[in-house]
């Protein structure tokens, strides 16, 4: 067939289209899988006994009813840690996050006592959600641990300037949160850090 093959300089002859006629194949063979799937299904043969995640052909999940399990490194906004015990968020208002946010999308402002001198707390803390690109840069470099990237996705809100810009009071998460949500990064963490003597 003209275009399809061309006879090149050594000699050799070169398909043109092969790429997408193996590409063509692969998506083929998931189709098709989905009906050996189906069979399989239908009459009990499937060892893991329903459709999902795991499993070889189509599935639907019935979102928001049934959801699937976010992997633990999944990360969408940074948030801000708090002691349980205390309250007290674990940022020093250092400015650290602020710095090296690639699209500076945090804005901090360091709390000031009864005396007018500046607190180790900080006094604002936000981040523009829209502007955020996620990237996590805040969380590596924090030297308190104190901001961590959180895995909720559902981010959507009824009023236009509603999500612009999301304070203190929405970031702030116990730290009992997040190692339920990062189990594996918070054993890692709790085995690195120095116990008391």
């Amino acid at each position: 067939m003209p275009g399809f093959a061309r006879k090149a300089g050594d000699g050799a002859v070169r398909f043109y289209g092969l790429g997408i006629a193996r590409g063509m194949l692969v998506t083929l063979a998931h189709f098709l899988g989905t009906y050996v799937e189906g069979v399989r299904r239908a009459t009990g043969l499937n060892p893991k006994g329903k459709s999902g995640p795991g499993t070889a052909g189509i599935f639907t999940v019935q979102y928001p009813e049934e959801r699937m399990p976010v992997p633990e490194r999944f990360r969408v906004l940074p948030v801000l840690l708090y002691d349980a015990e205390t309250g007290e968020p674990k940022c020093t208002a250092c400015g650290i996050c602020a710095k090296v946010c690639p699209p500076q999308c945090i804005w901090i402002v360091q709390a000031k006592g009864a005396d007018g001198k500046p607190r180790n707390k900080p006094g604002e803390f936000s981040i523009e959600p829209d502007v955020c690109m996620n990237c996590g840069l805040c969380a590596e470099h924090c030297p308190f641990g104190a901001i961590k990237m959180d895995q909720r996705f559902e981010l959507a809100v009824r009023e236009r300037r509603q999500g612009v810009a999301l304070g203190m009071t929405d970031l702030l998460v116990s730290t009992e949160y997040w190692a339920k949500t990062h189990p594996k990064a918070w054993a890692e963490e709790e085995a690195k850090r120095p116990k008391p003597k």
